[in-house]
Formats: C-alpha cells, sequence, structure tokens
C-alpha cells in the first residue's frame, strides 16, 4: 500500500501533565495521554496512521515509533518501552514491558503482563498472549510471566511516573 502522508500536517496532542524532552522529534497524529513520557532522542511519526500512547506510560531515550498504513501504533496504560526500541505499527496491551533494543513489527498484538526481552524480534502479525516472555530472534514464548515480574512492570511504570515529574520541575526552573 503506498503511503498517503495524510496525518503529516496533524499537531500532536499531549496532555499537560506529560513530559516530552526537548530531543524527541514527534510528527502527525501523535496523542499522549496523562502522566506519560517520551524520553530523549525519541522519533515518534505517525504521518499515516495514528500513535496513541495512554496514561502512564513511558518510551525511553533513543526509542522509534512508527506505523504502517493500516497499522497504527497503540500503547496502553503503564507500559514501558526500553532504550532504543522500535515499535512499528503494532498494538501494546496495558502493563507491558518493551525491553532495550527489541524491535516489534506491524500488526504485532501484544497481551496485558507480558514481557519483550532485551534484543527481542516480534515478528509481523505475532500475536502474543497475556503474561508471556518472549526472548530471541525471531522472538519465542518461553515461558508465562511471574507475578514478581508483574510487580516489576507496574513499578517500573510507576518510577517513570515520578521521575517525569521532576524533569518537568526542573525544566520550569531553568526556563
Amino acid at each position: 500500500m503506498l503511503s498517503s502522508n495524510q496525518y503529516i500536517h496533524e499537531h500532536p496532542q499531549i496532555h499537560p501533565s506529560a513530559f516530552v524532552a526537548e530531543s524527541a522529534n514527534l510528527i502527525g497524529a501523535i496523542t499522549i495521554e496523562k502522566n506519560a513520557s517520551v524520553w530523549y532522542q525519541v522519533v515518534i511519526r505517525a504521518d499515516d496512521e495514528p500513535v496513541t500512547i495512554e496514561e502512564g506510560s513511558n518510551i525511553q531515550d533513543g526509542t522509534i515509533i512508527h506505523i504502517d498504513p493500516g497499522f497504527p501504533t497503540f500503547i496502553g496504560k503503564g507500559v514501558t518501552v526500553g532504550h532504543r526500541a522500535i515499535v512499528h505499527g503494532a498494538h501494546l496491551a496495558d502493563h507491558v514491558m518493551i525491553s532495550m533494543g527489541a524491535i516489534v513489527l506491524s500488526g504485532a498484538r501484544i497481551g496485558k503482563h507480558s514481557i519483550i526481552g532485551a534484543g527481542a524480534l516480534v515478528t509481523e502479525g505475532m500475536d502474543i498472549p497475556p503474561r508471556s516472555l518472549v526472548l530471541g530472534v525471531p522472538g519465542r514464548i518461553i515461558k508465562s510471566v511471574t507475578d514478581d515480574q508483574i510487580q516489576r512492570i507496574h513499578q517500573t511504570a510507576a518510577s517513570y511516573i515520578e521521575r517525569r515529574k521532576h524533569y518537568i520541575a526542573f525544566r520550569q526552573e531553568t526556563a
């Protein structure tokens, strides 16, 4: 399918409580909800389809989020997307952890409370059930996520909500 760039002229909609680092590049139909954070050197490009980042999610340094025609990117509540990850036209349910350097491709769906391990590759159209730990290239479900790991997913998201407050305060102090 050819690109239409139908959303390229739209302005990102950013909740006032969200933190977006100065060096992040946001292009097109992007919605960033309450208490979310987008860190340094992140690129989010929503030129053909929308990108939604729900409440309390954090997109860490160097991440790339993009879309494919017909495949918007949706990131649920309390999601952590680790440093230098790529999320491309995928759907991430609430309370998912995408670890550093992982890649999630178009049409993939990641179930609630799942963890995609560092450097893993979730291929196009994969459907990862809730509470799955995915490792490897290509990614394979290794086992179910434990209650302790779910607690860590929630703690990581909460720590970034708190960190966001400090960075917003620092920005206001130095303005």
